[in-house]
C-alpha cells in the first residue's frame, strides 16, 4: 500500500510508520511541519520518504495520486489548542480540511483514517457506557475542532469522495519524551518522570479520579485494523469509532509505578490541585462502550502494570 502519514514527526505518527515499514509492499510519505525522520530501526527504511509542509498553504503538494490510504495524526494538543484559539484551529481544522480537499481531488475514494479524540465529549454525558450514538458536546476549543472534522469525514464520505472513519483516540499513555502541551499529559508523566528520577506534579489530590486510556502497543495495533475496514463498515453518514481503551485510576498508575519502578519512585509524585483545570478534567467521560470497536476486531488493554512494563521494554531496547 502507499500511505500518507500526517504529524509523521510526532510520537505516534512514528511508531505506526515503524511499524507499517516492517512490510516492505507499504510505502510511506511522512509529513509534518518539521522535516520527519524515518523511524529508528524501521526494517524497510528505504520505502518512506519524508516532507517538511504546512498543510494550510500546500496539502495539495503532499498529495501524490496513486495513493492508498491517509493516516492524518496532524494537531495541536488540548491545552495548546486552548490556549491559542487561532492557531488550534488553523492546525487542528483548515489544515485538515484543506487536506481532505486534496485527497479527494487527487485520489477519489481513498481510505482516510483521522485521528479524532475523547474530548469530543463533555458534560452532560453518561455516568457509564458511553457510545458512538451519545451526542459530543465538547468544552474545550480542541474538541470543537474535532468534532468539525468529524462533520467533514462524514460528509465526504457519504458523498463518495472518500472512505473516512474517525477514531476517538482515549489517552495514550506512558508517551516517551518530554511534556506535551496537552491537558492529559501528566497520565504519561506519572510514569515516565519518577522512572526517570524527575519529579511530576498531579493537577488533582483525588487518587479516585479515574480516565479512559490506552497503551501505544494497542493504539497501533487498532489503527492497523481501522486501516482494513470497508466502506460498509459503517452507516456512510456516521465514521466515528470510540477506539477502546480502560479506566485507570491515579491509584492504579501510583500502585503500577510502585510495583514495576519502585516504592522510592512514589517520592518523586507530587499531589496539587489546580483549580481552574478541575472543570475540565470532571467534564470528560471515564466509561466508555468498546463493542463497536471490538465487534470491528480491534482489541483493549486490561492492566496498566502492563502498560508500565510495556513501555520500560521500549526504553530497553532504544539503550
Amino acid at each position: 500500500m502507499r500511505i500518507l502519514i500526517t504529524g509523521g514527526a510526532g510520537f505516534i505518527g512514528q511508531i505506526v510508520a515503524k511499524e507499517l515499514l516492517a512490510d516492505e509492499s507499504n510505502e510511506l510519505i511522512l509529513v509534518d511541519i518539521i522535516q520527519p525522520p524515518v523511524p529508528l530501526d524501521s526494517k524497510y527504511p528505504q520505502n518512506a520518504k519524508t516532507i517538511k509542509a504546512d498543510l494550510v498553504e500546500s496539502a495539495a503538494s503532499v498529495v501524490e495520486k496513486g495513493l492508498n490510504s491517509a493516516i492524518l495524526l496532524h494537531g495541536i494538543m488540548s491545552s495548546g489548542a486552548e490556549a491559542n484559539f487561532e492557531l488550534g484551529y488553523r492546525v487542528n481544522f483548515d489544515a485538515t480540511r484543506s487536506l481532505l480537499d486534496a485527497l479527494a481531488t487527487a485520489c477519489p475514494g481513498i481510505h482516510v483514517l483521522y485521528a479524532s479524540s475523547e474530548a469530543v465529549y463533555g458534560s452532560p454525558v453518561p455516568k457509564k457506557g458511553v457510545t458512538e450514538a451519545d451526542i459530543p458536546t465538547p468544552e474545550l476549543s480542541y474538541g470543537c475542532q474535532k468534532i468539525l472534522c468529524e462533520t467533514f469525514i462524514n460528509d465526504y464520505t457519504r458523498r463518495g469522495l472518500i472512505n473516512g472513519f474517525s477514531l476517538r483516540f482515549p489517552t495514550i499513555s506512558i508517551r516517551p519524551g518530554k511534556p506535551s502541551a496537552a491537558v492529559t499529559s501528566f497520565l504519561s508523566g506519572i510514569i515516565r518522570e519518577p522512572l526517570n528520577g524527575e519529579v511530576c506534579t498531579l493537577p488533582l489530590k483525588d487518587r479516585a479520579w479515574r480516565h479512559w486510556m490506552c497503551s501505544p502497543r494497542t493504539l497501533v495495533y487498532n489503527i492497523l485494523i481501522a486501516l482494513k475496514l470497508s466502506r460498509d463498515a459503517l452507516a456512510p453518514h456516521r465514521r466515528a469509532i470510540n477506539m477502546p481503551g480502560f479506566a485507570v485510576t491515579v491509584q492504579d498508575m501510583l500502585d503500577a509505578l510502585e510495583e514495576v519502578g519502585g516504592k522510592d519512585k512514589l517520592a518523586l509524585v507530587r499531589e496539587e490541585e489546580v483549580p481552574e483545570l478541575q472543570t475540565v478534567l470532571y467534564s470528560w467521560a471515564d466509561d466508555f462502550d468498546n463493542t463497536l470497536g471490538l465487534s470491528l476486531g480491534m482489541k483493549q488493554d486490561t492492566s496498566f502494570r502492563d502498560s508500565v512494563r510495556d513501555y520500560m521494554e521500549t526504553l530497553a531496547k532504544c539503550k
